[in-house]
C-alpha cells in the first residue's frame, strides 16, 4: 500500500568554506625561537646566494650536516664559535646573522582627514587619490597601496586602468558601474570587487556622484 505523504527533501548541502593556511590569530613563538629561526633563514640565504649545498658548507666549515640543517630550520641556538665560523665561510660580518631580528615592523596611523593627496601614474582628471598608508621594503616582500578615491562631477570615466598585482575594491558612497575585463558590476556602498589588476578595469558608468570606494593594490617587491 503506498503511502500519499510527500517525499522529504534531501537536505541542503551547504557551500564548502575556502581554507587558508595562515592562522591570523597565532602568536609567534618565544622570542629567543624567534632569534633562532631568523638566524636559520640568513643562513640558508647566504648559502642559496653563493650556491651551495649544504654538504658543500659542511665540508667547509667543518660543521656536521645535521648540525647545519637543524641551525637553518631554527631548532638550535648556535653558538658565537659556530656563527664566527659561518661569517668566515660566507665572507660577511656575524652581524648580518641577526638583521632578519633586528629588523623593525612599521606600522601607520591615519587619523580622519590626514590622509595625503596623491597623483598616481596614470590618474584620470577628477580622479581624487588619498594614500591611507605606505610601507616599502619589508618582511613579507609585498608592496600594499591603500587608498580612497573619490569620483565627482568633474571626473573622467576610464575604463582602462592595468598594473601589476591584485586589487581590493570596497564601495563607501554612490554608485558606479566597474568594468573587469568584458564583465560590468553594478557597485553600491557594501559591494566589494577583487581582482586580477593585469585585466583593464575602471569605473564605465558614473551612476550616482560623488562615488567613494576604498582600493588596496597589492604587488610583488622590486
Amino acid at each position: 500500500m503506498s503511502s500519499n505523504r510527500p517525499e522529504s527533501a534531501p537536505p541542503a548541502i551547504s557551500p564548502a568554506k575556502p581554507a587558508f593556511d595562515q592562522d591570523p590569530h597565532r602568536v609567534r613563538e618565544l622570542t629567543e625561537r624567534n632569534l633562532e629561526n631568523a638566524i636559520g633563514r640568513e643562513v640558508r640565504a647566504f648559502r642559496h646566494q653563493q650556491g651551495m649545498t649544504v654538504a658543500q658548507l659542511a665540508q667547509v666549515t667543518g660543521l656536521s650536516i645535521g648540525m647545519l640543517s637543524k641551525i637553518e630550520n631554527g631548532m638550535t641556538s648556535p653558538s658565537l664559535t659556530t656563527l664566527q665560523i659561518l661569517s668566515h665561510a660566507f665572507s660577511t660580518p656575524i652581524t648580518s646573522f641577526f638583521r632578519g631580528y633586528e629588523e623593525r615592523r612599521e606600522v601607520q596611523h591615519v587619523k580622519a582627514g590626514d590622509h595625503v593627496e596623491i597623483e598616481r601614474r596614470g590618474t584620470r582628471a577628477g580622479h581624487q587619490y588619498n594614500l591611507l598608508g605606505h610601507i616599502g621594503s619589508n618582511s613579507s616582500g609585498v608592496v600594499v597601496e591603500p587608498y580612497i578615491i573619490t569620483l565627482t562631477e568633474q571626473s573622467d570615466v576610464f575604463p582602462a586602468f592595468q598594473h601589476d598585482g591584485i586589487e581590493l575594491l570596497y564601495m563607501l558612497e554612490g554608485e558606479v558601474t566597474y568594468r573587469h575585463g568584458d564583465q560590468l558590476f553594478h557597485m553600491e556602498p557594501g559591494d566589494s570587487l577583487f581582482f586580477d589588476a593585469d585585466a583593464p578595469h575602471g569605473p564605465e558608468v558614473l551612476v550616482k556622484l560623488p562615488a567613494r570606494y576604498l582600493s588596496v593594490i597589492s604587488y610583488p617587491q622590486a
